[in-house]
């Protein structure tokens, strides 16, 4: 049994070719953020709704530190979000400054429905594969998620993997949104 991990024939092609995929994911994503909502969120404002349908509240500084944004950063996301009608905020339990952070109905709302176009949009194409190249696409994303599981340096994108669960069987997509390098900080 060999190690198919190391440099081989195909390796160098797989890189520009997923880089290819991602930057056709990003246009069909954005295409179904637009038709979801008459105020579209930013990618930003988007990530804080995915760390908020975790089903458990959380403060601005945890939101910020799995953000990676300044507490002022986060803020500013989640006024806007407070604004849409897409978080809840309450009295935290440690202290009587403290605000916990909860996804609305709306919120939620709206993240099924993303989810749903989402996946709409990626079956319109999957329908057009032929069998075997379905079968391989599976296969071959089935491979890349267990590489990435299994790299060590995916932290992040590891948090996501129970959330993943849960959508699939909800009818959303599998996504394993906002994966940036580690210590780089985002933009609000």
């Amino acid at each position: 049994m060999g190690d198919e991990t190391c440099a081989g024939p195909g390796r160098d092609a797989a890189a520009p070719a997923a880089r290819e995929v991602i930057e056709l994911l990003e246009v069909l994503w954005n295409t179904g953020r637009e038709l979801t909502s008459p105020a579209p969120v930013s990618s930003s404002q988007l990530r804080v709704l995915y760390v908020l349908d975790r089903d458990r509240p959380v403060n601005l500084r945890a939101l910020g530190e799995e953000l990676g944004s300044a507490p002022s950063s986060a803020s500013r996301m989640c006024d806007r979000l407070d604004a849409l009608g897409y978080i809840e905020r309450s009295a935290g339990t440690a202290g009587r400054r403290e605000r916990e952070l909860r996804l609305s109905a709306r919120g939620r709302e709206h993240l099924e429905d993303l989810r749903a176009r989402r996946e709409a949009a990626l079956l319109d194409v999957i329908d057009a594969m032929p069998p075997a190249q379905r079968a391989a696409l599976a296969a071959g994303l089935g491979g890349f998620r267990r590489a990435v599981e299994a790299s060590g340096a995916a932290e992040e994108c590891l948090r996501w993997r129970g959330r993943r669960s849960s959508h699939r069987s909800a009818g959303g997509s599998p996504g394993l949104p906002g994966a940036r390098p580690a210590g780089t900080r985002e933009r609000s």
